[in-house]
């Protein structure tokens, strides 16, 4: 913020836009900033504390999990850095989440006593809010809901996302947090619902191996994408493989995670 206050915050500018800068950054770090002198300290006082207490209430209502399991010192010393120190790239509120994931990943010092899942239990928590505020349509004339999940060219859900984390976020609370990663992957589909609901399902790795495939050849067949998962496996019975592919697509099309066809 002292960077930001030193290139903007310039004797050119008007009496009044340097007073909202020192007034802006004296709220973000009042430790680096003294309070402007034309602004009583009382009055800034309740504007420090209800900017900084917005800010935490809703890194805490969109971090549940994380926010429960840090200790209030940490994670206030956290939310207060990002709040002094992260410049957003975006005016929306409901971007500030997605602004603290990116503080997490890129900005933020790691600390001897995080837990080695913080960004990946982070980003699984932000998925939650980012799919419930995706403004994706679906083009239903371009899909055959009915179509032949085998001969046909498969369509996932725009409102569904296929994620790989190291650790078993979905699992992370108070009475887990798991020190390393046990040498497993954890495969989820995150979906929202046509009432606006987040479902989180745990897939296998052959599923999350064929949605990948599904998402990176959209013209080739879904036959032709369990044949190439049967060479992959080395399996002695290409025709299990069909079957119990045939399976995970019917159960995908049930929870509406593949919508059918390419019409």
């Amino acid at each position: 913020m002292a960077q930001l206050v030193t290139t903007y915050n310039t004797v050119d500018r008007p009496d009044f836009v340097r007073l909202q800068y020192s007034f802006a950054a004296h709220i973000r770090n009042p430790e680096k900033n003294p309070c402007p002198e034309a602004i009583e300290n009382r009055r800034m006082k309740i504007y420090r504390e209800l900017l900084y207490n917005n800010v935490e209430d809703f890194m805490a209502s969109t971090y549940p999990v994380l926010r429960q399991i840090t200790p209030d010192d940490r994670w206030h010393s956290m939310i207060r850095d990002y709040f002094a120190n992260h410049l957003s790239h975006t005016p929306l509120f409901t971007e500030m989440p997605r602004e603290f994931l990116k503080y997490l990943e890129h900005e933020r010092r790691p600390q001897p006593d995080d837990p080695p899942f913080l960004l990946e239990l982070a980003h699984y928590e932000w998925v939650e809010l980012a799919l419930s505020i995706l403004d994706e349509k679906v083009n239903e004339t371009t899909i055959n809901s009915d179509g032949d999940l085998l001969d046909g060219n498969l369509v996932i859900s725009p409102l569904a996302w296929a994620l790989n984390y190291r650790f078993p976020v979905h699992k992370i609370g108070p009475d887990f947090q798991p020190k390393d990663t046990g040498g497993t992957q954890t495969h989820l589909v995150v979906y929202r619902d046509a009432g606006f609901d987040i479902h989180f399902i745990e897939i296998n790795a052959i599923t999350a191996r064929l949605l990948h495939l599904i998402t990176t050849n959209p013209d080739k067949t879904g036959r032709t994408l369990l044949q190439q998962i049967s060479i992959e496996l080395n399996h002695s019975r290409p025709d299990i493989v069909m079957d119990g592919g045939m399976e995970i697509l019917n159960n995908l099309i049930r929870r509406k995670v593949i919508l059918g066809t390419r019409v």
